[in-house]
């Protein structure tokens, strides 16, 4: 059944946003308009939306493609596709690249297209004709390369199999610098193998004895006496979070320690209590650990192999709700995260951060309006002020503040999932050992650190600037000059710096997707 949640953990909850009103000088010379905020109001108005009607009116060529254009639009929530700003971004680049270099590939008004991206060139168009117009270049390049087979499936599904496609391409370098097998792999690989050896070591061993507990079971907290703490206390001897092994019942300053070092590393809540969880995380057969190392080691081969080579970029692990933001090859800070629920999955992918977004807005969604906060805007004529909102051209949105659900800055980075990372409001979120929460956004305990190390570069954002831009007034954006590299991965083991190893929760449940098909891989 889905959670329903009051208004203030709603308000915590991610939606991707782009804003229209920029104050940025527009590199592409496209006419400002706010027309294209009317088109991607919700589904219901968006074929018969004026700004929709007019455009297919004026390129009347495009008429037969209407219906599979604006499915395209359909299932975004207030953006652009092929826009970041005012300005291309670079699925449009890929796109106009790969279908002018298609043979007998016929463009309809390939002219205005052109002018699009020619810099010495005058356009009028809006950013809204603009957009359907590379919309439209999208649906005559994929009829066109499409197989008969895959037609079957919407264009809407195929364009972010597109999209993902580019930013794999977009990434992918070729290096000399081979570890293993001609591969370049991100060093997490190796860190893991070399645990995979202890671990089949000690799975050889026959050490590894099922841990038994009194039922029913109660939590076991420091100087409890129980056998079930000497066998605790072998385990995490096996484990390397001893130096050794006394075999005392008693719940002990030595054993505390341990356990803090156990919880720790596998991303428990740290504290001193034992509960029946955490021994059934401990009897995990060594054969399912080892499976598991296994496992991430085929994830770590996934991995862009741009990293290697990158000295700058942020790593978010989903499930040990961890981000990592390495610069000049170093980790410069860590920072708990939260992120989607198992029904609105965080998207595991690479991008690149090219904006960040001081004291934002956030446009509530449609669907929270509709069944959130028309009823109270309908008996309070006070509610939107109260809440700090407003409405604009239809819309609902929260204006910027401390209040704001995106908190006091977000980090923009283009993908087709339509997500980013932001700062939140409700840090009590943070404090709960399974975090997820959020409708795909990655959450940011750290955030304002993370803004301010990334600026570190670009002199002229002092603290004091970075203070007063996240002084939750007016919106500011910021676009990146070098843009920072991110990574979301999805690791249910990783080996820290300290070289100690962590098992998290398959919180997606992919384990199991990836273990079927790496069986499939070795039955081939």
């Amino acid at each position: 059944m889905k959670t329903i949640y009051p208004l203030t953990i709603i308000i915590t909850l991610s939606f991707f946003i782009f804003s229209f009103n920029s104050s940025e000088k527009n590199p592409t010379k496209i006419k400002k308009t706010t027309a294209v905020e009317k088109i991607y109001i919700n589904d219901s108005d968006l074929e018969n939306s004026e700004v929709v009607t007019n455009f297919f009116k004026k390129y009347s060529d495009l008429k037969k493609y209407k219906s599979d254009v604006l499915s395209l639009y359909k299932n975004r929530s207030l953006g652009t596709i092929w826009y970041d700003e005012d300005q291309i971004n670079e699925f449009g680049t890929v796109l106009y690249q790969k279908a002018k270099g298609t043979n007998d590939l016929i463009i309809p008004y390939q002219k205005e297209i052109d002018q699009l991206f020619d810099s010495s060139s005058e356009t009028n168009l809006s950013k809204a004709d603009a957009d359907m117009l590379l919309s439209s270049l999208y649906i005559v390049y994929a009829k066109k390369n499409t197989s008969d087979t895959k037609k079957k499936v919407s264009y809407d599904v195929m364009l972010k199999d597109f999209l993902n496609y580019s930013t794999i391409e977009q990434s992918s370098t070729v290096s000399k610098d081979s570890k293993e097998d001609g591969e370049i792999l991100f060093d997490q690989y190796y860190k893991l193998k070399d645990v995979l050896k202890k671990y089949e070591k000690l799975d050889q061993s026959n050490k590894w004895k099922p841990i038994t507990t009194e039922t029913p079971y109660k939590d076991l907290r420091p100087d409890a006496v129980s056998n079930t703490i000497a066998q605790v206390r072998t385990r995490l001897y096996l484990l390397g979070d001893l130096k050794q092994d006394s075999k005392s019942d008693v719940y002990d300053r030595e054993l505390m320690d341990a356990v803090m070092k156990y919880k720790v590393r596998n991303g428990f809540k740290p504290n001193y209590i034992l509960a029946e969880e955490h021994i059934n995380e401990m009897n995990i057969p060594i054969s399912e650990k080892v499976k598991t190392l296994m496992l991430n080691m085929e994830r770590c081969r996934s991995i862009s192999s741009q990293l290697v080579n990158n000295d700058e970029y942020v790593l978010v692990n989903v499930p040990s709700y961890e981000l990592v933001y390495v610069k000049n090859g170093k980790v410069v800070m860590t920072s708990s995260v939260f992120v989607g629920s198992p029904l609105t999955k965080t998207t595991i992918f690479n991008g690149e951060i090219d904006r960040i977004v001081f004291s934002p807005y956030w446009t509530v969604p449609q669907s929270i309006v509709d069944n959130e906060l028309k009823s109270k805007i309908a008996s309070d004529k006070n509610y939107l002020a109260e809440h700090n909102m407003e409405m604009v051209n239809g819309q609902v949105r929260q204006k910027p503040g401390a209040d704001n659900s995106l908190g006091l800055v977000k980090f923009m980075f283009p993908n087709p999932d339509d997500i980013y990372m932001h700062d939140t409001p409700s840090k009590t979120l943070f404090d709960f050992e399974k975090r997820t929460f959020s409708h795909g956004c990655i959450n940011v305990k750290m955030a304002k650190e993370l803004a301010a190390a990334m600026l570190k570069d670009y002199p002229e954002w002092t603290q004091e600037k970075i203070d007063k831009a996240m002084a939750g007034k007016t919106e500011n954006s910021f676009k990146l000059s070098k843009k920072v590299p991110i990574y979301i991965c999805y690791f249910t083991s990783m080996v820290n710096d300290n070289g100690e190893i962590g098992f998290f929760r398959d919180v997606y449940e992919k384990d199991g997707d990836t273990d079927k098909t790496s069986q499939s891989m070795t039955m081939n």
